[in-house]
Order: C-alpha cells, then sequence, then structure tokens
C-alpha cells in the first residue's frame, strides 16, 4: 500500500513535469519532492517518469495508466470535501481565472468593482501572463481563450465573438497619408507581436491582413502596441474594445480588412458546479456583453 497523499505529488510532476515546479504547488522542497515520487514507484513496483538532459519528466506508460487513476481519486476528493463543508454552495473562496491582458485591462477591471460588491466573500485573483494557464494542469480555476481546447477534463463554453481592425493615430495619417489598399502597407512603419513569443496563432494578426507583412516595432504587450499606435508610431491591429475608447485614433482600411476573433470560458471539470465559478462565470458573460454595445 502507497501513502495516498504521494498521489498529489504526483500529479503535480505530472502536470508540470518538473520537480521545481511541482515543489511550488505543492508547497515543498524539490529533495522531497524527489524523495516521496521515489517512495510511490516503489510502493507500486514502477518506474512512473522519464528524466530528460533538460529535467524535464515525461510519464511512462505506467506513469500515464495511473495518471488516469489519480485524475480520478482527486476528483473525488475534491467532491467530497465540496459536499461535506458546504463549499460547493457558498459564494466565497478563491477563484483563479487566467485572462489575455487586453481583455483584463479593457473589459474586466473596469468591472471588478462591481462585482466585489456584490460577491465579497469571493477572492478573485486576474493573471495575464504570457500564455494562457492551463485549468486541465490545475494552474488556474477558469481561463478565457481564444481557441476551445481539445484535450483536458474541462468544460468549455463560447462567450462570443470580438472585432479587430487597422488603426493609426489621425496625426500620423496626416503625416504619413492614408493607404487607400492593403499593398500599400508595405510603405508605413507597422506595429506588432514579437513572434517568438506569439503564445496562440490566433495573435499573427499581420500574417492574416497580408501574407508577408512584419511588424517594424514589436512588443509582447497589447497594451504598449496600443499606446505606441496612439503616439503616432505607426498603424497596428487593436481589438474594437480598445480602439473605439481613443479618440486620437482612426480605422485604416476598415471597409476592406476585419478580422474576427472568438473567446471560450474554460473551467476544470470537477469545479464547473461550485457557487463561486458560477458567480465568475456569469459576471464574465455579463462583461464581455459590453463589447457588444
Amino acid at each position: 500500500m502507497f501513502d495516498w497523499d504521494d498521489l498529489r505529488v504526483f500529479l503535480a510532476v505530472a502536470r508540470t513535469r518538473r520537480i521545481a515546479a511541482a515543489a511550488r504547488i505543492v508547497g515543498m522542497d524539490a529533495t522531497t519532492i524527489g524523495r516521496r515520487l521515489g517512495r510511490l514507484g516503489r510502493a507500486l513496483e514502477a518506474e512512473l517518469f522519464e528524466a530528460s538532459g533538460s529535467g524535464e519528466r515525461s510519464l511512462t506508460e505506467r506513469g500515464q495508466a495511473l495518471f488516469r487513476h489519480a485524475e480520478v481519486v482527486e476528483s473525488a476528493t475534491l467532491a467530497a470535501m465540496e459536499e461535506v463543508t458546504g463549499e460547493s454552495r457558498s459564494l466565497s473562496g478563491q477563484v483563479r481565472l487566467s485572462v489575455a491582458e487586453g481583455f483584463g485591462t479593457w473589459i474586466l477591471a473596469p468591472g471588478l468593482a462591481d462585482f466585489h460588491a456584490r460577491h465579497p466573500g469571493i477572492r478573485l485573483d486576474l493573471i495575464t501572463a504570457s500564455g494562457f494557464l492551463n485549468p486541465s494542469k490545475r494552474e488556474a480555476d477558469m481561463a478565457v481563450m481564444l481557441t476551445r481546447p481539445q484535450r483536458g477534463r474541462l468544460a468549455a463554453r463560447r462567450l462570443g465573438d470580438y472585432r479587430l481592425h487597422l488603426y493609426a493615430a489621425r496625426g500620423y495619417l496626416e503625416k504619413m497619408g492614408v493607404p487607400s489598399h492593403r499593398e500599400m502597407l508595405r510603405e508605413h512603419a507597422l506595429i506588432g507581436y514579437v513572434p517568438e513569443f506569439i503564445f496562440s496563432p490566433e495573435l499573427d494578426y499581420l500574417g492574416e491582413v497580408e501574407p508577408g507583412l512584419e511588424a517594424h516595432l514589436r512588443s509582447t504587450s497589447i497594451n504598449i502596441q496600443h499606446r505606441m499606435i496612439a503616439e503616432s508610431a505607426g498603424i497596428g491591429v487593436l481589438p474594437d474594445f480598445i480602439a473605439t475608447s481613443d479618440s486620437r485614433l482612426a480605422p485604416v482600411l476598415g471597409e476592406e480588412i476585419e478580422i474576427v476573433r472568438s473567446l471560450w470560458l474554460v473551467t476544470h471539470h470537477d469545479l464547473r458546479h461550485l457557487a463561486r465559478i458560477g458567480a465568475v462565470s456569469r459576471w464574465l458573460q455579463e462583461r464581455f456583453a459590453t463589447i457588444a454595445r
């Protein structure tokens, strides 16, 4: 028989693939993590991980089999805790929500005071790290993503669509001229993402506008891109929910070029029935509705 708590350690390593990352999640030092994994492997008489030269841990075939069962055990444990403590019906506790920086800044942040007034017992963490945190790996409870995940124990529903257009500062267009067709964009300074740090192909806007277009001024932050465009540095793609609130900006080739993207609300399967998750979900739908106004 093995120590049941070793399954918690095993799941953390399986999801993060690194001892150090797992140690931060479970609150143990790396040495203890290694000792606990060794103990679990000996109890099951199985090699659970393969280690690469970079320190990454990959599940073996038997490790993958254990992972499937360990997730079932984890789900049952969480469900038992929620039922016994009444947490599933309580509008309190922490919710960690992963969102894109632009959506978090321009759509969610203005509504946070109202959310807190309505649900003072819920501690809402907005995470806008580069790349979305994955609810299936327990990195976040919920995420607003650009695509629907195809794998993992996840519940996903589409929030809706939003639109993006090319924009430039009015002063820039007065000085440099207004492009009359998309080929003329090559004669202008373009603003966009740093290609190596585009964490989702849906963010490759310039390539969709015209194959081969490259940005001259680049940033991983949509807020920095907005500021560069507003300060007459060049032309770039912005969500309408950002650009239309800035009177300094004017659309470029608006009738010819429009980009449409979808947002998906993704929640870990085991958490979807919690009252606090439902409250955040409803609030997200309300905030997204402001885009369509």
